[in-house]
C-alpha cells in the first residue's frame, strides 16, 4: 500500500486552456521538452518545415495549425508523473473541451500578454469554476509588446472574478524585455534575445547586484524597485487555500515561444498543486487512496488509427493501481471486463502499459460498449461517479447524405462520432436517421463532422443550417410534449435515447413557453 501511495502522490494531472492563438500548444510543447517525451519541440507555425505540433494528431488540425481534439500527454519531470490535457483552445471548440476539464484536478491557463482575458477563455474559465479547481496563470508572448503588466491582473481580476498574486514580475516587453524578477528568491532572470532563436538564454542574478543593473539599465532597475514595493504593499497576500479552492491564481510571466521563464514556471507549478483529489460518487467521495480501482470515462475517439478503424475509450482513474489484464466491473453495463490492452497514448504514439495509479489517464481499446461518462470499478460494493453533465449546443444544422444506399454508413457514422461527445444528435418525434439535427458547441464541429464522414465513413453529406440558438431538456416525466402551448418557431424534438427536447430561436420564445405551460421544467444541461 505504501508503495500505491507514494506512486500517486507524485502525481499531477491538469489541463491547459486558452484563447485561440495565445500558445497554449506551444507551452504544452515546452513542458514535454523538459520531462524528456519528445527532442524536438514541433513548431505549430512551422508549416515549411512539415513539423507539427505532437499534440495535434487528426489530418485537420496538422492543416490549421490548430488543435481539434483534446489530446492527452504524459511526462516525468524530477520525480513527478505529469499527465497533460491539451484542449482545444480555437474558436470553435468543442464539448470535448468542457468534459476533458471533468478529468483534469487543476488548469494552467495561458493569456496573451497583448490581449488579456478573451472570449474562449471566460466560456472554459466558468467550467473550471463548477468544480473549484485551482488554476495557475501564464501571461505568454512576453517578448513581444504587451499590456502593463498591472492592467492584466487587473483584466484578469475584473472579467473572471477571480483574486490575482504574481508569482514574479516582468520587465520590460517587446524589444524592451529584459526578464522577470522571482518574488520568493528575490531575483532576477534576465533574458537576452538571440537573433529569433528558439532558446534564449538567461541568467540569473540578485535584486542589488550592479550586474543586474548594468544588464537592464538604471530606468528599468528604478521602474522595478518601484512595482515591487507597489506589489508588496498594495497587492494580495499569497494564501495556499484560495488557491486550491480556484478562488486566487498564481500568475507567471514568460515567453514559451522562445523558452523562457517556462522551467521555473513547471517546477513553482509542481509545488503549488496538489496530487489527485478524492472524486464524488452518487453515495459519497471516493479517495484516491482507496485499494480498489476505480475510473471514469471522460473522451472516446474513433479511428485514431485509420489504418485499424479503431475506438479509444480515455478513461480517468480516480483510485488505486491499474493493471494490464485485470478484470473491471462495467457499472452502466452491468457487466465484467477484462482490460487486456490498456495504453497511454502521446498523440499518435501509442505504448500498451503494464500499470496505472490514481490519476493517470489511460485509453482503452472500445468494441462499442463505453459511453462518456461510465464507471468502471474493482469494488464489491459497486458505486457510480456522478455523470458529466451534456452541455448545451449553441448551433444546429439539418444532416442529411447526398447517396441514400449509404445510410448504414451515414447512421455509423453519425453515432460513433456523437459518442465521442464532439456533436450531440436529434431527430424529429416518429422520424427515423435519414436526416439528423446536429447540435454543435462550436462551428468548426460541422466542418470536423463533414470531413470525418467523407474521410473515415466514405459518406458525403448535405448540411442546412437552422436558426435556433437554444436548446433547453424537459425536466418534467409526465409532460405530453405534443400538448404543449409553444410560439410558432419553437421546434419539439428528442435525443437518441428518446428525450423530449425544445428547440428555440429566441429567450422570448422561451419565455413564452414557461409562462403559458403551468409546471413546465426547462434546464440548460442534462445530467446524464
Amino acid at each position: 500500500m505504501a508503495d500505491i501511495r507514494n506512486e500517486i502522490e507524485k502525481r499531477r494531472t491538469f489541463a491547459i486552456i486558452s484563447h485561440p492563438d495565445a500558445g497554449k500548444t506551444t507551452l504544452t510543447e515546452k513542458l514535454l521538452l523538459y520531462g524528456g517525451a519528445i527532442n524536438l519541440a514541433g513548431s505549430v507555425k512551422g508549416k515549411k518545415t512539415a513539423k507539427h505540433a505532437v499534440s495535434d494528431w487528426m489530418e485537420i488540425e496538422k492543416q490549421r495549425g490548430i488543435s481539434v481534439t483534446s489530446s492527452v500527454l504524459q511526462f516525468k519531470y524530477n520525480g513527478y508523473c505529469i499527465n497533460i490535457l491539451d484542449t482545444p483552445g480555437h474558436q470553435d471548440f468543442s464539448e470535448d473541451t468542457y468534459r476533458t476539464l471533468m478529468a483534469a484536478d487543476s488548469a494552467v491557463m495561458v493569456i496573451d500578454a497583448s490581449k488579456g482575458v478573451e472570449a474562449q477563455t471566460i466560456k472554459l474559465f466558468k467550467v473550471c469554476l463548477l468544480r473549484n479547481i485551482p488554476i495557475i496563470t501564464f501571461i505568454n508572448k512576453m517578448d513581444r509588446d504587451a499590456k502593463s503588466p498591472f492592467e492584466l491582473l487587473e483584466d484578469i481580476e475584473n472579467v473572471l472574478g477571480i483574486s490575482t498574486y504574481p508569482m514574479n514580475w516582468p520587465i520590460g516587453s517587446g524589444k524592451e524585455f529584459k526578464g522577470v524578477y522571482d518574488r520568493k528568491s528575490e531575483s532576477v532572470l534576465t533574458f537576452t534575445a538571440n537573433n529569433g532563436q528558439r532558446e534564449v538564454e538567461s541568467k540569473s542574478l540578485p535584486l542589488g547586484s550592479e550586474e543586474l543593473k548594468s544588464i537592464i539599465g538604471d530606468d528599468f532597475f528604478s521602474r522595478l524597485s518601484e512595482d515591487i514595493e507597489l506589489l508588496d504593499v498594495a497587492g494580495d497576500g499569497f494564501d495556499d487555500g484560495l488557491v486550491r479552492e480556484g478562488r486566487l491564481t498564481p500568475v507567471f510571466f514568460g515567453s514559451a515561444l522562445t523558452n523562457f521563464g517556462v522551467e521555473p514556471f513547471l517546477e513553482e507549478f509542481l509545488t503549488l498543486t496538489t496530487p489527485p483529489l478524492p472524486r464524488e460518487t452518487l453515495t459519497g467521495e471516493v479517495s484516491p487512496y482507496d485499494d480498489c480501482f476505480s475510473a471514469f470515462v471522460f473522451k472516446i475517439q474513433a479511428n485514431m488509427n485509420k489504418a485499424h478503424r479503431d475506438r479509444i475509450a480515455f478513461m480517468r482513474i480516480c483510485s488505486g493501481r491499474f493493471e494490464k489484464n485485470m478484470e473491471v466491473y462495467h457499472v452502466q453495463g452491468d457487466r465484467k471486463l477484462r482490460l487486456s490492452q490498456p495504453q497511454q497514448i502521446m498523440a499518435q504514439e501509442r505504448e500498451v502499459i503494464d500499470e496505472a495509479y490514481a490519476g493517470d489517464i489511460i485509453g482503452v481499446f472500445d468494441p462499442g460498449i463505453f459511453s462518456i461518462g461510465d464507471t468502471i470499478c474493482t469494488a464489491k460494493d459497486k458505486f457510480r461517479f456522478k455523470g458529466i453533465p451534456t452541455f448545451a449546443p449553441e448551433h444546429f444544422s439539418l444532416v442529411l447524405q447526398k447517396d441514400t444506399m449509404k445510410r448504414k454508413q451515414f447512421v455509423k457514422g453519425v453515432n460513433q462520432i456523437a459518442q465521442e461527445g464532439a456533436i450531440q444528435i436529434f431527430r424529429e418525434p416518429d422520424s427515423g436517421m435519414e436526416e439528423v439535427i446536429v447540435g454543435v458547441v462550436g462551428t468548426l464541429q460541422f466542418e470536423v463532422l463533414e470531413y470525418r464522414l467523407k474521410n473515415e465513413y466514405n459518406v458525403e453529406i448535405v448540411m442546412n443550417s437552422l436558426p435556433y440558438q437554444y436548446i433547453r431538456w424537459i425536466g418534467n416525466d409526465d409532460v405530453n410534449v405534443k400538448a404543449l402551448d409553444l410560439a410558432s418557431d419553437t421546434k419539439r424534438i428528442e435525443d437518441l435515447k428518446g428525450k423530449p427536447l425544445l428547440l428555440f430561436t429566441s429567450e422570448w420564445s422561451i419565455s413564452w413557453a414557461i409562462e403559458h405551460n403551468e409546471g413546465l421544467i426547462l434546464e440548460e444541461f442534462s445530467a446524464e
